[in-house]
């Protein structure tokens, strides 16, 4: 078995938060199925925004464009909004504020062809945790790719969503095998814990 070989500063203390594809219109093949998830996923993630804003982290939106490479991600959320009733109920939740971040992805991990892993490390972070969707697609395939370079992982189980609540618990489990991923629950999750000398792989695994 190949061990992971870090590419980052575990002494970092910097730590971020993912919103992975929040911003969407559901208007894809079995969004209407993915959308009542995320929508609870939602209220979670913005519980968990106040907290890491609290803390000085990093919020970082990982967002698919659906193509279009002429517009930029203030207009990508502006015109979602204005033009699907679900997504507007979703951003009213988790509208991007001044200082977040963001990282248009074109593929399925928020890593692949994009400067997420660069953005990271200018910040000097360490400790990643990822919400968003879907649990069994994006949101595992940045936990993995991000588990490869060496960052600490948290996907917490009630701030992420899939199409089928079997994807949900199998891609978890996967998570929290394979990533050595913390997968339980928001209330758990504690933003800058480790600046005061706890600064392990991962926080007791649950879920």
């Amino acid at each position: 078995m190949t061990e992971s070989h870090n590419l980052v500063d575990e002494n970092s203390k910097g730590e971020a938060l993912l919103i992975m594809d929040m911003i969407s219109d559901f208007s894809f093949k079995d969004g209407d199925k993915l959308f009542e998830p995320a929508l609870a996923a939602a209220e979670k993630i913005a519980e968990l925004k106040k907290r890491a804003r609290a803390a000085a982290a990093s919020v970082i939106y990982v967002n698919d464009n659906y193509g279009r490479w002429n517009e930029d991600f203030g207009t990508f959320v502006e015109r979602t909004s204005e033009s699907s009733g679900k997504g507007r109920q979703i951003i009213e939740k988790l509208e991007p504020e001044p200082d977040d971040l963001f990282v248009v992805k074109p593929q399925r991990s928020g890593f692949y062809a994009t400067p997420l892993g660069v953005l990271l490390l200018s910040k000097d972070i360490f400790r990643l945790t990822i919400t968003g969707v879907t649990t069994d697609i994006c949101v595992l395939f940045t936990a993995h790719d991000a588990y490869m370079r060496g960052f600490c992982v948290q996907v917490p189980a009630d701030a992420t969503a899939a199409v089928k609540p079997e994807y949900h618990a199998q891609a978890l489990d996967f998570i929290r095998r394979v990533a050595d991923a913390n997968t339980g629950e928001c209330k758990a999750i504690e933003f800058g814990a480790h600046r005061n000398g706890n600064n392990e792989r991962s926080l007791t695994k649950a879920g």
